[in-house]
């Protein structure tokens, strides 16, 4: 009889996940002072053995019981419960204790908060079932309220998102998507409605949010027009919600559903409708978008650094199993073929790590206030270039790695298709990858990004000074000129020429800025450390088409529409109607 047990696999196993990172740890070591480090890495060792042990263990157990809407109690009455785990629950409290938020706002080690707070993250984000979304929609709000808020709510409310106590702290939802569209906030139709009772900063707000996450927390930010105010962007104000009264029941609000997604199952994403719901104004009326970009800002870098986590994640798993899977007579890791992707996957994700870490030390200065006027320009023009490239990337890491598991990765109960369900939404909330092209766009059009950007990247490699990597410098040089005349010659072009090419111009400022970056970690690295493994990872980095621009004129983009209409041409008239309409970002 045949022996069962020869049929057998062994799961991937992962290690400590500070220890294990070569890229985030020699970061540290060149960026952060001696004495910062010394500080920081008991914590970031510790944060790092329990990303695999007991935060893991809460994440599996939280997306094995996802949220369930309870509409009515067993009397009949509207309650539109939201059930959630005590796993769910139980991240809540980890992310208290550990100050994933808090960091950032107690600013122990100054400009460095940042840095120390999306290392962390980092750790966290890929074992906690995505409670990285309500911890970054609470740093934007808390940040908001920084900026924006009256006395009182920075008293309270920015106390509370901002607590180390699990008995106080709080989680903050951000509200815009509605019907009428995602990223188009012009078009939001929530009314906002003076209470009248002599405060004239509080409001009800009225209308539907199609597409909430966090719906569990107890307050929100969001954007509704005061009644009067003009058409547009222009008139729209941001506003503060707390969603439950002192007894716990929901003040206004009506949770109509909760969304079945593709992945971030364990998440609690609804659609409401506010009905009365009490709002206090933030920041005088106007100017909504205005201030809601700060919050913008925070949740667009958390997703890049979830991004490189969920990448860095997939090597990690995808690695060991190499080592103990065997095929073709030996195990995957010795064959040449294998070994080539895994490489690949690493270079992908060594290059996102460093621009959006580079991201994170640009936010922490800015925010204590010692940013000078080109590194201020950078963070404008890099934040959606992050956002953007790494949504992209983390799929298709996160599909390879699948694949390098064969069928495996392909059966639900391995956990490993969640690691791709989960990467997908990366790429649409906070902003699709053409809405923050187009974002890109509007930076290079006020003409205060490219010299920062050139100059920037001309000084970083300036400091490359080691053999090998400077025919690398020369592509790189050479990529940062194009890149450059490009702009100037879109500007030249005309407004459909630019947006055409605007997610090319974006993809070309995210590689070639990470070559960048990379280039002067390498040098540093084989200087200081002896490694020459980052030198790897920078020249084969640069060895691909750095700026790959479009070239869309007038005769090019006819042929794009014409592709796309032919696409319309056997509709029939009234067509079918597909059941599920309509685009959410994160709120």
């Amino acid at each position: 009889m045949r022996d069962e047990r020869e049929f057998l696999q062994s799961p991937p196993a992962l290690g400590n996940q500070y220890l294990g990172d070569r890229v985030l740890r020699s970061w540290l070591r060149r960026t952060l002072p001696p004495e910062v480090l010394d500080a920081l890495e008991p914590d970031l060792r510790r944060l790092g053995e329990r990303a695999v042990t007991d935060i893991l263990a809460l994440g599996e157990a939280a997306e094995a019981a996802p949220p369930r809407h309870v509409p009515y109690d067993a009397w009949g009455r509207r309650v539109d419960h939201i059930e959630t785990s005590d796993a769910w629950r139980a991240l809540d409290r980890v992310s208290a204790e550990e100050g994933l938020v808090a960091i950032g706002y107690e600013r122990t080690h100054g400009a460095l908060a940042r840095v120390d707070q999306f290392a962390r993250l980092y750790l966290f984000a890929p074992s906690s079932a995505t409670y990285s979304c309500p911890l970054a929609m609470t740093d934007g709000a808390a940040r908001c309220l920084e900026l924006y808020g009256d006395d009182e709510l920075r008293r309270v409310a920015l106390r509370h998102l901002t607590s180390r106590d699990p008995a106080t702290f709080w989680t903050s939802g951000q509200w815009m998507t509605e019907r009428t569209g995602g990223s188009d906030v012009s078009r939001t139709s929530t009314v906002a409605r003076a209470v009248g009772n002599g405060r004239p900063e509080e409001y009800r707000l009225y209308g539907t949010k199609w597409f909430t996450s966090a719906t569990t927390a107890q307050v929100a930010l969001t954007l509704a027009r005061i009644d009067g105010a003009p058409p547009g962007s222009a008139g729209l104000s941001l506003f503060f919600v707390e969603l439950r009264d002192q007894q716990g029941a929901l003040q206004g609000i009506r949770v109509n559903r909760l969304k079945e997604k593709l992945g971030t199952r364990a998440l609690p994403t609804a659609e409401l409708t506010l009905d009365g719901a009490p709002a206090r104004l933030v920041g005088g009326p106007g100017h909504g978008v205005r201030k809601i970009a700060a919050l913008l800002n925070i949740t667009r870098l958390y997703n890049a650094v979830c991004a490189v986590a969920g990448m860095r994640r997939a090597v990690a798993l995808a690695t060991d199993y190499a080592v103990k899977r065997a095929a073709f007579g030996r195990p995957l890791i010795e064959q040449p073929l294998h070994i080539e992707t895994l490489a690949a996957m690493s270079v992908e994700c060594e290059a996102a790590f460093h621009l959006v870490f580079h991201l994170a030390g640009l936010l922490g200065k800015e925010e204590c206030g010692t940013v000078n006027d080109d590194e201020r320009a950078l963070l404008r023009l890099l934040t959606p270039v992050a956002k953007l490239y790494t949504g992209k990337q983390a799929i298709a890491v996160a599909s390879e790695a699948l694949e390098a598991f064969g069928g495996a990765g392909y059966v639900e109960d391995t956990g490993l298709p969640r690691l791709l369900r989960d990467a997908q939404v990366l790429s649409i909330w906070e902003g699709t990858t053409n809405v923050l092209s187009l974002d890109v766009l509007r930076a290079t059009a006020k003409g205060d990004v490219l010299g920062p950007f050139a100059g920037d990247v001309a000084r970083r490699l300036d400091a490359v000074t080691l053999p090998g990597l400077l025919p690398s410098v020369t592509r790189v040089r050479d990529a940062a000129r194009r890149v450059a005349a490009y702009v100037e010659r879109a500007a030249a072009e005309g407004a459909e020429f630019q947006q055409a090419g605007a997610r090319a111009l974006a993809y070309a400022f995210a590689r070639t800025y990470a070559a960048a970056l990379l280039l002067e970690h390498a040098d540093w690295s084989a200087r200081h450390e002896g490694d020459r493994r980052s030198a790897t990872s920078a020249v084969r980095w640069c060895a691909q088409e750095l700026a790959p621009l479009a070239e869309p004129d007038a005769e090019h983009r006819g042929e794009s529409a014409g592709l796309v209409r032919e696409g319309l041409a056997g509709r029939a008239a009234g067509g079918v109607v597909m059941r599920h309409q309509g685009v959410g970002s994160r709120e």
